[in-house]
Parts: structure tokens; C-alpha cells; sequence
């Protein structure tokens, strides 16, 4: 019993397998890192809680819950779990979809959805769902993470120019800029362009300076010495001191309708984000990651956050690259972050007061540059323009529709052509390799491949199954036909369906009932135990007796061979 206690708690709570092997020669570069990334995350959290529509202390929550329980959950030694520019703006976008009347039900809305996607993440990885990000494409999310940028990038420039933002889609919101340009605070601009020039400019000839230090830094610095909230230029104003309290929003039934599927394209979108981001330090260091177990541990880390006001958090690959750059070696650099946070939580909060919105701003839009990439996007276009134009469609939805909507319709779209492509297998001619005794080729493909005369050998190079069955078997006619009277035998080599379905056993015998009219017998290779224990406990294929049924071509090709003047003969038993 104790045993079985002690497995299941190494395998859901990680920290109790690693921390009691945890080296003592790693704690100087652990406390190292933790220190540069509490640096680098500080005024990341507080952009992204403005990019989030919430308090900047949301940020700071933020850190104090996701930090130490991904550290505790997580089975990635680099990953660092924090709020990042995607889930703020998809909380954004979710909670302003309501139309919350006042700052008390808009944080109530942001902590219900962020709490709910917690929950999502958590039954997920509890029911194995790890697999889910497949149906997320490289190209589907390239697009989606540009649109993403374009889109935080013109809700930010607002406070770069020191006027009022404006209100619907992307395109409307940059349209409200152009026409409000007159109103430009040049004060604000100066601050803002300034913190912009700081930025990129670090980036390009200092890259190990911490460039966002050192704006929020000069921000403060500045804007203290010159009274800056005097000439117009707007700062965060105060931040409250201390530890937040712990609570579940106030939320109504109905606004599940719009809050579950914001949260279930949140998991999405962070999962696969994170998941991305721990699998390049697991191949990097040779340690494994477990996909489901990293859903528990985000889903903590989110209801964590969630319960002390802060942000939705997820893996970033920057933040972690930062982290591992730094010198991490396990997943007590978070840790260590955790703490300093608590500290800033505690004391040091009435530093940030006369931050200006402008350097907030600036910051959230160098940090979401880095996901406008630009030469990827060539790439696809390059290797395979369908899923480039699938990539460019869902960066127009997010633009023109809004962020979910965009999501969806990428991902809507992606399924769609997954669901054409599969219903349109390939149709493979097979001869016999004659440079490899018992191999078979596609003819098409290597001309050198034997054919017998009067005998057409056909593969799927795709499993069979109800979406793609009746072109396949639109395929044996047409070619049986196309081939001429000569042909008196087809045989379809089954080897890659491993299971069948009825609507694929009744296409099979179907197309067996046809080409026997035209005295065209159909016989089946490879067929393995699953499908034909299917087929005969339905009594699906009753044309095509157990006769015609055969372990491999040449066995096929043998009954084939003696079809036309002996009859058939029995086939053997199927793999």
C-alpha cells in the first residue's frame, strides 16, 4: 500500500523524486538564474497585467502561485511557467466579450476563466489528453502567434502616443490611431519611442543586458526626477502592499457560454506553447517530458494563480531560455524567483508607482515582436503554400474576427483539409521488386516493378476507414476498368488498416459485387486478425468469401495465378 502511495506521488508530484537527488553543486547557477529571471519576469508581469485588462499587482500574483507550483508539478528542469502575452490577451479578449460593467466583475470574469481553464488542464492531463496540440499545425499556430502580435501591438500603441484606445477589431482600433494622431501627447511619445529605441537597440548590440530592467529602470528614474504625471505622461499609480487574499470569483451561469470555450482555446494555445518550449530543453539535456503530467502541472499552477487574482500562466520559450542561458540546472531557479517575488509583493511595490503606461506599453510590444516571424512564414510558403495561405488565413482572423474566433477558424480550417486528405488516399499500383525477392513497389514510381498479366495488385497508402472508404473503392473500379478486359483478378493489399469499420467492410463488399458483373474477382492481402474478426461476426462481407482472404501478395498472387483455370482456391489464414 505504501508503495503504491509512494509511485503514484513521484509520478504526479515530480519535486518528491527530484528534490532528495537534487546536487548541492547546482545551487550557486540555480540562484543565479532565479535571480535573472525574477529580473526579466518583474516587468513582463506588469505589461502583461495591462495587456490583460488587470491590476499590475495581478502580475505579481501571478509569479508567487505559478512559479513554485510548476516547480512542484512540472517534469521540465528549464520551463519557466508565467504569465505570457498570448493568455493575457486571450483573457482579454474573453472577459471584454462580456461586457463587464465594472473593474470589480471584469477582475471576477478574468479569475473565472483563468480558474476554468485550470480545471480544463488538469482533467485533461488526468484523462491522458496530452495528444491534443496535434491538432494544432506549425503553420496554424505561426499564423495565429502573428496575428496575435499585430494584434497586441496596435491595442499598445495607444499609450505609446499618449491618447485615448479605441474600441472593436484590430483594423478599427488602428483606423481610431490614424484619425487620433492630432492628439498626440508628444511628452508620452518621447517616453514611449525613447523606452522602444532602448529596447530594440539593447537587443541588437548589448543582447546579455537586461533590457527590460533597464527600462523599467530609467522609466521610473526618470519620470520621478521630471514629474512626468505632471506634463500629461500617464503612470500605473499605486500598487497595493502585501499578499493578496485568496478567493473564487463571483460568476453566473451564463457566463459559461462564452468563458469555457475562451478557456478551452487558452489551454490549447498555452499547452501547446509550453510544451513546445520544455520539449527543446528536454532534447537538449536528454531527459524525458511527460506531456500529461505537464497538464497537471499547468492547471495547478493556473488555479493557483487564479485564486490570488493573477494572470493565466503558461511556458514561454524566451522566459526559459533566459532561464537556462542563466545557468539552471533544475527547477529550483523558480523557486528561487518564487521568493524574491514574495519579497517585491511585500516591499518593494512602491517602487513601480510613477512607471509610465508609455514604457508599459513599449515593453509588451518588443516582447511580442519576437513572434512576428516573418521568415518562417516564408519558409512555409516556400515548402508547402497550402499551409502557408492556412497560416494567413487564421492571422486574418484574428485580426479582422478577434483572437478566439481566429483560433477556431485556423484550427476549423486545418481539420477540414485533414479531413480531405484523408479521404483521398493515394492509390498505389504494386509490381514485384526485382532487385528484392518477396518486395513489392509502386510502378508509378519505379517503372523497374514485374506486374503479373491479367492481375492488379492496389494499396491505400492510407488506413482505411468510413471517410476515405468509398473513394477508395471508386478507385479499384475505375482502375480495374481503365485496365481493360485483360485484368481477372484485383487484389487490395489491406496492410496499413489494422482495424475496420462497417461502412469500409460494406464499401469492400460492395466493390467485391461489382467487379464480379464485370467476372472481375477482388481478393484482399494483408488483412490483419481486427478486420476480418469485424467483418465476420457483422456478416459485412458476403461477397467476399474467407476464400479470397490472404496473409501476404505472394499467397494472393499464387490463388491468382490459378483463378482463371482452376478456380479458387483457399487463401489461408490472415495475419
Amino acid at each position: 500500500m505504501s508503495r503504491g502511495i509512494g509511485e503514484a506521488s513521484r509520478r504526479f508530484i515530480p519535486i518528491v523524486s527530484w528534490l532528495p537527488r537534487y546536487k548541492k553543486a547546482w545551487l550557486a547557477r540555480d540562484v543565479i538564474a532565479g535571480f535573472t529571471i525574477w529580473g526579466l519576469l518583474i516587468p513582463e508581469m506588469i505589461a502583461y497585467a495591462s495587456l490583460a485588462g488587470l491590476p499590475p499587482q495581478a502580475g505579481l500574483y501571478t509569479l508567487l502561485a505559478s512559479l513554485a507550483l510548476y516547480a512542484v508539478f512540472g517534469t521540465s528542469r528549464h520551463l519557466v511557467v508565467a504569465g505570457t502575452s498570448a493568455s493575457a490577451v486571450l483573457v482579454f479578449s474573453a472577459v471584454t466579450a462580456l461586457n463587464p460593467d465594472d473593474t470589480a466583475r471584469y477582475a471576477a470574469l478574468a479569475g473565472g476563466v483563468i480558474l476554468l481553464a485550470g480545471i480544463l488542464f488538469i482533467l485533461a492531463g488526468l484523462l491522458r489528453l496530452g495528444f491534443i496540440t496535434q491538432f494544432l499545425s506549425r503553420p496554424v499556430m505561426a499564423g495565429f502567434v502573428f496575428g496575435l502580435a499585430i494584434f497586441v501591438t496596435v491595442s499598445q500603441l495607444p499609450k505609446i502616443f499618449g491618447i485615448e484606445k479605441g474600441h472593436g477589431d484590430t483594423v478599427e482600433q488602428f483606423g481610431h490611431l490614424v484619425t487620433s494622431l492630432g492628439s498626440t501627447s508628444m511628452v508620452t511619445l518621447a517616453v514611449g519611442a525613447g523606452a522602444l529605441v532602448l529596447l530594440f537597440g539593447l537587443e541588437r548590440f548589448a543582447p546579455r543586458v537586461p533590457g527590460g530592467i533597464v527600462a523599467l529602470v530609467l522609466g521610473i528614474v526618470i519620470s520621478s526626477v521630471f514629474g512626468l504625471a505632471g506634463h500629461g505622461v500617464a503612470t500605473i499609480g499605486a500598487i497595493p502592499t502585501g499578499l493578496p487574499s485568496i478567493g473564487f470569483p463571483d460568476l453566473h451561469a451564463g457566463d459559461l457560454w462564452v468563458l469555457v470555450p475562451s478557456a478551452l482555446g487558452m489551454v490549447l494555445v498555452m499547452f501547446s506553447e509550453s510544451l513546445g518550449a520544455a520539449q527543446t530543453f528536454a532534447e537538449k539535456y536528454r531527459y524525458r517530458i511527460d506531456p500529461n503530467q505537464e497538464m497537471i502541472a499547468l492547471g495547478t499552477a493556473n488555479l493557483g494563480s487564479g485564486f490570488l487574482g493573477g494572470l493565466a500562466a503558461g511556458g514561454s520559450l524566451s522566459q526559459s531560455a533566459v532561464n537556462e542561458g542563466a545557468g539552471a540546472r533544475s527547477q529550483m531557479s523558480p523557486l528561487v524567483a518564487s521568493v524574491l517575488s514574495l519579497v517585491t509583493v511585500i516591499a518593494l511595490t512602491p517602487v513601480f508607482k510613477n512607471l509610465p503606461e508609455a514604457v508599459l506599453g513599449a515593453l509588451i510590444i518588443h516582447a511580442v515582436s519576437h513572434l512576428m516571424k516573418v521568415g518562417e512564414m516564408r519558409r512555409y510558403y516556400r515548402l508547402v503554400p497550402r499551409e502557408f495561405w492556412i497560416g494567413m488565413l487564421t492571422l486574418a482572423g484574428v485580426i479582422v474576427l478577434d483572437v478566439l474566433p481566429g483560433l477556431i477558424l485556423g484550427v476549423g480550417t486545418s481539420l477540414l483539409l485533414l479531413v480531405y486528405r484523408a479521404s483521398k488516399p493515394r492509390l498505389s499500383v504494386l509490381g514485384a521488386d526485382p532487385h528484392d525477392p518477396g518486395a513489392y513497389v509502386d510502378i508509378q514510381r519505379d517503372p523497374a516493378g514485374v506486374t503479373v498479366p491479367g492481375v492488379l495488385v492496389m494499396r491505400p497508402d492510407a488506413a482505411l476507414f468510413y471517410a476515405n472508404a468509398q473513394s477508395v473503392a471508386d478507385g479499384v473500379e475505375a482502375a480495374a476498368h481503365s485496365s481493360g478486359a485483360a485484368t481477372r483478378v484485383v487484389i487490395l493489399d489491406l496492410d496499413a488498416t489494422d482495424e475496420i469499420d462497417i461502412t469500409s467492410a460494406e464499401s469492400l463488399d460492395k466493390v467485391s459485387a461489382a467487379l464480379d458483373r464485370e467476372h472481375v474477382q477482388l481478393a484482399l492481402a494483408h488483412v490483419h486478425h481486427p478486420t476480418l474478426a469485424l467483418a465476420r461476426e457483422a456478416g459485412l462481407l458476403t461477397t467476399l468469401s474467407d476464400e479470397r482472404v490472404f496473409p501476404n501478395i505472394a499467397a494472393a498472387l499464387a490463388w491468382a495465378s490459378d483463378a482463371g483455370s482452376n478456380g479458387s482456391k483457399n487463401g489461408g489464414r490472415p495475419e
